[in-house]
C-alpha cells in the first residue's frame, strides 16, 4: 500500500484546501468553520477567513497520496483532511452544551481534532489513520500537551455510514493510543460520541 503524507495546511497548500473541503464550489460549505467560526461571519466570508487562518496558524492537515492515474506529479494527489486546533482557538466547542468544555487554564495545551474528509475512491486505504497520527505529532510540535477527540461509535457489527464517522470513529482513535475519558451528550448520525484523549507529556 502506497505511503500517505501529511502536510500542514499553509496558505500555499489552499487549493488543496478547496479541493478538499468545497470541490464544488458551494456558497454554503462549511469550510470545516463550526467550531471556530467568528461571531457575526457572514457565509460568503468563510473562505477568506479560513485561507487567513492557513496564513497563520494551520487549521488543518492535509494528506496526500502517489496515484499514478491521478493528473500531476506523482505523490501530489490530495485524498484527505483533517481539521485540528487548540481548544483555546474553538469558542463553539469552550460553550458546547453537548461536548466537554475541559478547563480554561488547559485550553491552549490542549488540542482536539474536529473532523475527518476523505476523498471518494481513496478511502480504506488508511488516510485517515495517517491524519489521526499527523495530529498528534503536529499538537506535539506547537507544545501541546493533550489531544483530543470525540469519535462516533455504533453498535458491535453495525457498519458507521460516512456522513456519520467525519468526527472519526472510536475504534480509530483506540487504535492510535486515545482513551476513553467518557461519554458526551452528542451524536452523529444519531450514533453516540465519546470523549477520548491522548497524552503527550511523556509519551
Amino acid at each position: 500500500m502506497a505511503e500517505v503524507r501529511v502536510e500542514p495546511a499553509t496558505e500555499r497548500r489552499f487549493d488543496d484546501v478547496t479541493r478538499m473541503l468545497n470541490p464544488r464550489g458551494r456558497e454554503q460549505a462549511c469550510w470545516c468553520l463550526h467550531w471556530r467560526m467568528p461571531s457575526g461571519l457572514p457565509t460568503d466570508g468563510r473562505e477568506e477567513h479560513l485561507r487567513e487562518l492557513c496564513a497563520h496558524q494551520p487549521p488543518g492537515l492535509l494528506a496526500y497520496l502517489d496515484d499514478p492515474d491521478a493528473p500531476g506529479a506523482p505523490g501530489e494527489t490530495v485524498v484527505g483532511w483533517v481539521g485540528l486546533a487548540p481548544r483555546s482557538a474553538v469558542g463553539s466547542l469552550q460553550r458546547s452544551r453537548v461536548l466537554p468544555r475541559g478547563e480554561p487554564a488547559d485550553w491552549p495545551t490542549t488540542w482536539v481534532v474536529m473532523c475527518f474528509v476523505v476523498r471518494p475512491g481513496y478511502r480504506r486505504r488508511g488516510v485517515a489513520r495517517a491524519l489521526l497520527r499527523g495530529a498528534v505529532e503536529h499538537a506535539r510540535s506547537q507544545g501541546g500537551q493533550v489531544v483530543e477527540g470525540f469519535p462516533v461509535e455504533a453498535a458491535p457489527g453495525v457498519r458507521i455510514p460516512v456522513s456519520a464517522a467525519f468526527v472519526g470513529t472510536v475504534g480509530l482513535f483506540e487504535s492510535e493510543g486515545f482513551e476513553r475519558v467518557g461519554d458526551t451528550a452528542a451524536t452523529s448520525g444519531r450514533l453516540p460520541r465519546w470523549w477520548l484523549r491522548r497524552e503527550l507529556v511523556g509519551g
